[in-house]
């Protein structure tokens, strides 16, 4: 993977589980190449969108294995590596990397939230353990652990360090690791409603969730951020924007299974501790989702319905 191929809509991409809760491999391959055919430039997998932490060694492995083979050299794979030690998350990596993954997403430590020493430690372990491609993932809302734009720089030192998914919610980092880094390091939004604002502080990328269920939507909202047409990104991220807003609640992964179901996209079956929605939780979201839908704009109605057909 070239550092240049770090760059557009990368989505998060969901599991999708049959009614026993077992991975529905055959949904899975064609909802990745589904994403590409509507002009998504990478997929990433075993995120905490695609409810990674749920999924046993063996069930990871066979995903990654799968939409390889379902994508082949279309656009980079990158696998989510995560754990609760160093060893687990090295492991994870280097089985990644024999599942024939282009590249990695690194989170920092599971649960305990270390001091410097120990989470640099940590990265670095996984960075080294191959010489695939790395983002570092920092979310430190989620997770705890806030990796700052200085300490990057210290990562920095790992040539295979490519990129970064910053999901912090503050805008200004985007900016303070272009300075510190310049185009060192591809910077990708990772929540999705800051990616409007995130691309105008130099983002290059989006790991986007409501692109399992919005490809279309998804991709032009972020080429026309690039491009710097202001006035219709901004038209477009308006009537989007509650739809976005669903990535950024505690249960951003029922959200988003439901539009994917609603839309006809996916299924809204999760794995525990998750429970699928209440029903009132769910009439509020349909509500949401029929009423933005009612308004999409006609274009994106023609093109959504060319990207389905193929």
């Amino acid at each position: 993977m070239r550092q240049q191929d770090w760059q557009g809509v990368f989505p998060a991409v969901t599991t999708p589980f049959n009614p026993d809760l077992s991975v529905n491999y055959a949904a899975l391959r064609r909802h990745v190449s589904w994403l590409l055919d509507c002009g998504c430039r990478g997929l990433i997998l075993l995120g905490s969108l695609g409810e990674g932490p749920t999924l046993t060694l063996p069930e990871k492995i066979e995903m990654l294995r799968q939409c390889k083979d379902q994508v082949g050299h279309r656009a980079p794979l990158v696998a989510g590596v995560s754990g609760l030690s160093t060893a687990e998350a090295v492991q994870l990596a280097q089985a990644a990397e024999a599942a024939g993954c282009d590249a990695l997403m690194v989170l920092p430590q599971f649960v305990y939230r270390g001091d410097w020493r120990e989470t640099e430690t940590h990265l670095s372990a996984v960075f080294s353990a191959t010489p695939l491609p790395c983002m570092l993932y920092n979310n430190p809302v989620s997770y705890n652990t806030d990796v700052t734009p200085p300490q990057i720089v210290a990562l920095a030192k790992h040539p295979n360090l490519c990129a970064v998914k910053e999901s912090s919610g503050d805008i200004r980092r985007v900016a303070a690791i272009r300075e510190l880094l310049g185009e060192r390091v591809a910077i990708f939004a990772g929540l999705d409603d800051t990616v409007l604002e995130s691309v105008a502080a130099g983002a290059v990328g989006w790991v986007a969730g409501l692109a399992n269920a919005l490809p279309v939507e998804s991709v032009r909202l972020f080429d026309l951020a690039r491009a710097g047409n202001s006035v219709e990104a901004w038209r477009l991220y308006q009537w989007f924007l509650p739809l976005l807003r669903l990535d950024v609640v505690p249960k951003f992964v029922q959200l988003i299974k439901l539009v994917q179901s609603e839309i006809g996209c996916g299924s809204a079956v999760v794995r525990g501790p998750r429970l699928e929605l209440t029903e009132s939780e769910r009439e509020g979201v349909l509500h949401l989702v029929r009423e933005r839908l009612a308004q999409r704009p006609a274009n994106l109605v023609a093109s959504h319905r060319t990207a389905q057909s193929l």
